[in-house]
């Protein structure tokens, strides 16, 4: 018997891990928890952004030079040097003074514009760089060269503010 007691002792010496012989072996039961349910507000619907405005204007082509602008012609209204080999290049554009913020319109000097309605060549997104004589309103100038060999006058095209 006291042989019994000593190998049992030994194993639970070397194994701890062993359960006691007369317990049993099966878990008691889990206590319940009480669940907490939680609500999260809705996320917040998305704000579509407005549609830009789009400005029914005429426009027309310019120059760099004296005789339609003034008497420094490759100087814009906000100060821009216009390059006297190829002002296409820049994709500038005048507004006439009723557009601009200076004079109560909504455009700065500056802002992008997206103009259509005049041809694929001149479609496109400006940069309004000047401004127009104060008897010209609702009209957009594009900025060309003289060697560009583009000229014409078009109504009703379509102007956004970028």
């Amino acid at each position: 018997m006291v042989k019994n007691h000593t190998y049992g002792l030994l194993l639970l010496i070397l194994f701890p891990f062993l359960k006691e012989i007369t317990g049993s072996t099966t878990p008691a039961p889990a206590k319940p928890v009480p669940v907490k349910v939680i609500t999260l507000p809705a996320p917040p619907t998305p704000v579509a952004a407005p549609a830009p405005e789009i400005i029914e204007v005429d426009a027309s082509i310019y120059y760099p030079e004296a005789a339609q602008t003034d008497d420094s012609p490759f100087i814009t209204a906000d100060g821009s040097r216009i390059n006297a080999r190829n002002p296409k290049k820049h994709r500038w554009l005048a507004l006439s003074r009723n557009l601009l913020t200076r004079w109560g319109g909504d455009i700065d000097y500056g802002d992008s514009v997206k103009v259509t309605g005049i041809s694929e060549e001149l479609d496109g997104i400006y940069v309004v760089r000047d401004a127009m004589h104060r008897r010209i309103r609702n009209r957009v100038d594009i900025l060309v060269g003289p060697k560009d060999k583009i000229m014409g006058y078009w109504q009703d095209i379509q102007l956004t503010k970028l």
